[in-house]
């Protein structure tokens, strides 16, 4: 069958997302077929930026409250979420893709102590590879990196393994993983999931929750069109969520939120009792405890 050019304008007419293109700011006459590396700027972009900077620059530190700074990775992180079918408060957005994959891969083999092989795919996107290596570098617990083709990868998934870390389309090739498939093969032996999205999450449909995956990254400046240095993601389902730990443990990650009066250099500053209640005016939101996982998920917590 042969394909013209008329072919592909009739498809391009009949493309229900064709209005989207104008959304984005493109040269005259670009096909630009690079969203893998990094995605177009939408054109909204340039007015938000210029609107956060006049945030910044009159509100000053009470822009964390006014204009809800402080919570503005958990919503940007359930706009993802619903992207890659995860469920409410499982997605964060923050850290680099390679940050939020070392964070993850040592909480998943946290969870997996006895086992000491992480698998994936000899033709994975290299950083991955690196991080894992690095990773095992710092434990220093005798865990291994092995890697199989993909054509294998549910045969190599054995009693050994204590995550299965594999990206979900190919960088190169554009071959896709059957999520569910390879989900299933590994939490049948007992290994959990872990899933690179970052060629995947905005290109083509995923649903994490389906899949019963338990972990997942992705990157913000690809097929999400975050623009260069837009932060990453990290999606730990609620099953697993509960029963692990980061080791880059923070402020806004604590159960119980400890206060940084003590630690500060400017505790003086406290000593005011008004100055004492402007702050916790603007700690309202800084303070409260984190979400709690939905219903349908309460069970896991067992």
């Amino acid at each position: 069958m042969t394909i013209t050019r008329a072919d592909c304008e009739a498809l391009d007419r009949a493309d229900p997302l064709r209005a989207f293109r104008d959304r984005f700011a493109l040269p005259p006459g670009v096909i630009y077929l690079d969203g893998n590396s990094l995605g177009a700027m939408p054109k909204v972009a340039q007015v938000r930026v210029c609107e956060t900077l006049d945030q910044w620059s009159n509100d000053l530190i009470s822009g964390w409250n006014l204009h809800g700074w402080i919570d503005l990775h958990e919503r940007v992180g359930a706009k993802i979420g619903r992207l890659i079918g995860a469920s409410e408060g499982e997605t964060i957005a923050g850290d680099s893709t390679s940050v939020n994959l070392f964070k993850v891969l040592a909480a998943a083999l946290t969870l997996n102590p006895e086992r000491r092989v992480i698998l994936s795919e000899r033709d994975n996107f290299p950083t991955d590879l690196y991080i894992a290596e690095g990773l095992i570098r710092h434990l220093g617990q005798g865990h291994e990196l092995r890697l199989a083709a993909p054509d294998a990868m549910a045969e190599a998934i054995t009693s050994d393994v204590a995550v299965v870390m594999l990206t979900h389309v190919n960088y190169r090739t554009g071959a896709m993983y059957d999520m569910n498939a390879i989900t299933a093969a590994a939490q049948a032996k007992g290994a959990l999931m872990l899933w690179d999205l970052a060629h995947s999450a905005g290109a083509v449909p995923v649903d994490l929750t389906a899949a019963r995956a338990d972990f997942a990254i992705g990157c913000g400046y690809k097929f999400l069109n975050g623009g260069p240095g837009a932060p990453a993601s990290s999606r730990s389902a609620w099953s697993v969520h509960l029963r692990c730990w980061s080791r880059c443990s923070r402020w806004s990650g604590m159960s119980r939120r400890r206060s940084c009066r003590r630690n500060c250099l400017r505790y003086r500053w406290f000593r005011r009792p008004a100055r004492r209640r402007r702050w916790r005016r603007l700690r309202q939101r800084v303070w409260l405890p984190p979400p709690k996982p939905p219903a349908a998920h309460a069970d896991r917590r067992r």
